[in-house]
């Protein structure tokens, strides 16, 4: 059968047509992929890396938001306050003034220390002085001798020596028994002599200032 020329020119006119529509379109897809020139692009929003939609963005932010300011402002640091340079002075000069105050008392106690060692290493020359003098004094002929008179002078000289820096000489007969200064060596009856007192001196005491060098070495009356 014999096809009618007209209706395969329409049908072939039609297929030409879908060929170049569907040809115009696949080139508008590549334009809009590759960004050929002069074809307008149309922006692509990128998509939420967290999966959070732009509203609910939008409301976490207003929500950071109220909460800063909300949140109370910090309290500013107080000033270090200004030292008081009167009151380090006066502490200083105090201090100072007691570093002196102890120096001089450790200069006296030590000085004090070394007048009482000393003292008591004389001690026992001037016990011999005495003994001497009482020696040759109880002998008529030498009482009045020069060499007498030259060991008495000798002995005077070194008690006013020991006199100047505050060492004398304890010589308590008649007084009451102290056993913190004296020490007794004999208790014996004395008549008309209270009990506890002081009848014999065996021995001087010595005495710096206040302390006892050496007690004095008595006999007590019973």
């Amino acid at each position: 059968m014999e096809r009618d020329p007209e209706t395969r020119t329409e049908r072939e006119r039609a297929a030409a047509e879908q060929a170049a529509a569907t040809a115009a379109g696949e080139g508008e897809a590549t334009d809009g992929v590759h960004g050929t020139a002069g074809t307008d692009e149309v922006p692509v929003a990128p998509a939420d890396t967290d999966g959070t939609s732009e509203p609910e963005a939008g409301a976490a932010a207003a929500s950071v938001a109220q909460a800063t300011d909300d949140a109370p402002a910090p309290e500013p640091e107080p000033k270090p306050a200004e030292p008081d340079y009167k009151d380090q002075y006066l502490r200083a000069m105090a201090e100072l003034d007691n570093v002196r105050k102890r120096a001089r008392r450790d200069v006296s106690q030590a000085e004090a220390r070394g007048i009482a060692k000393l003292a008591r290493e004389l001690l026992p020359a001037l016990d011999n002085f005495a003994r001497a003098l009482d020696a040759a004094e109880s002998q008529p002929e030498n009482r009045d001798h020069h060499l007498t008179d030259g060991i008495r002078l000798v002995q005077n000289e070194l008690l006013s020596a020991l006199a100047r820096v505050g060492i004398e000489q304890d010589s308590p007969k008649g007084e009451p028994f102290d056993p913190h200064c004296h020490e007794a060596i004999a208790q014996q009856p004395v008549e008309g002599a209270e009990s506890g007192t002081i009848v014999e001196v065996y021995s001087q005491g010595y005495r710096y200032r206040d302390d006892v060098l050496r007690p004095a070495k008595v006999v007590v009356a019973a």
